[in-house]
């Protein structure tokens, strides 16, 4: 399943460069907004039975820690989903940046570190939203690889599971046609995931 099922790699276009750099420009106002965030509830879908981790919170907060560059993780927010779909802060953080320790036992439930718009957009994915909320692009670190159900169906939950290596996304509706990005998981290089729901968005498979 993991195989590598596309064409050559190829590199992120101008127009993802353009909205990267809109995404630099909304840093100050996503800080604002992550704090107003964490202290709401989030990730119901994932979190309403589930109770804090019983494991050493040290050991969560490496392991939430491994899913991020150090220029993030170093002043980041490190929270688990608690009961109630509420956020379990277990340090706290100043730039902006949230990181998730995540659950080994869970499929789709990897390490993660996240801006403020790519809370959000999780958090209306969890609660059952027919699009995200979002109006620039948000950023999320998967360093320490993940596990998913579909490269194409954002609401499967019965296939088997993928392993997917070290990435990076950026939490924007691209187009295929537009971006010239391969809609199949790749091992290297970009692909666009979902394609063609509301909640597509570009995989940048290694550390960026």
């Amino acid at each position: 399943m993991t195989e590598d099922r596309s064409c050559n790699s190829r590199t992120l276009d101008s127009s993802t460069i353009l909205l990267l750099n809109k995404w630099q420009d909304n840093m100050k106002r996503n800080l604002v907004v992550s704090l107003a965030i964490i202290s709401a509830p989030l990730f119901h879908a994932i979190a309403a039975d589930r109770k804090v981790s019983q494991e050493p919170v040290e050991v969560k907060i490496a392991r939430a820690l491994s899913a991020g560059p150090p220029q993030v993780t170093a002043d980041a927010t490190v929270a688990e989903p608690a009961e109630k779909g509420e956020l379990h802060i277990l340090r706290q953080g100043r730039n902006g940046w949230t990181c998730l320790p995540g659950s080994n036992s869970i499929i789709g439930d990897p390490p993660m570190c996240e801006d403020a718009v790519a809370l959000q957009w999780n958090q209306d994915r969890e609660e059952g939203k027919p699009h995200p909320t979002t109006s620039v692009p948000g950023i999320e670190y998967m360093l320490g690889g993940a596990t998913q159900r579909s490269d194409t169906d954002p609401h499967d939950m019965s296939s088997p599971a993928i392993k997917i290596g070290p990435h990076w996304m950026i939490l924007w509706p691209f187009d295929p046609k537009t971006s010239g990005l391969p809609t199949v998981h790749k091992d290297s290089g970009a692909y666009i995931m979902y394609a063609g729901t509301p909640w597509a968005h570009i995989h940048v498979m290694g550390a960026p």
